[in-house]
């Protein structure tokens, strides 16, 4: 999602592929690619100004839409600003946990304000997205839910102080 200066997305309605495991065990044909980007550049796109644009019918173009989603390789999203919405506070925390990084994953994946989980491999074991209302929302957070969740031996908290890029428009490669 592009931002303007005033911090107003310039989509709304993006399109993401999601989960590294569906998105590489997903073999996409040139046309499913190309329908794929029509959308990220436009995720209110008609099917049938897709279709136009990549050379097959309208219901050929929902029937791949929908199987793209079915399968897990996109979904089609509104994205809003969370400042406008009254989320201030936006921050990406690294995780250092102990066991099995996957089911602390899976945990942290149940919070309601966490928007992101990721395992990485470096100096955290993990990285979490979280949109809280404000500070104090974020200190609890931290405290009485990431924290707690067992395995988790250390965060370092990311404070956002402005965001100035943020896009959905890569593409399929």
């Amino acid at each position: 999602m592009g931002m303007r200066d005033s911090g107003v997305p310039t989509n709304r309605f993006p399109v993401r592929t999601v989960g590294a495991g569906a998105a590489a065990s997903a073999q996409l044909d040139e046309m499913s690619k190309a329908i794929v980007e029509k959308l990220q550049q436009d995720g209110r796109r008609s099917y049938a100004g897709i279709g136009k644009a990549v050379g097959l019918s309208e219901a050929a173009v929902r029937q791949r839409v929908q199987r793209l989603i079915d399968s897990g390789v996109m979904q089609i999203v509104a994205v809003t600003d969370p400042m406008q919405l009254g989320f201030a506070r936006q921050a990406m925390i690294g995780i250092r946990c102990t066991g099995d990084t996957t089911k602390v994953a899976d945990k942290l994946a149940q919070i309601e304000a966490v928007d992101y989980v990721v395992l990485t491999a470096g100096t955290f074991d993990a990285i979490v997205e979280v949109v809280c209302e404000d500070d104090a929302e974020l200190l609890e957070l931290l405290n009485k839910e990431i924290r707690a969740v067992p395995g988790v031996t250390s965060t370092e908290t990311l404070v956002y102080l402005k965001l100035v890029k943020q896009q959905y428009n890569w593409g399929t490669r």
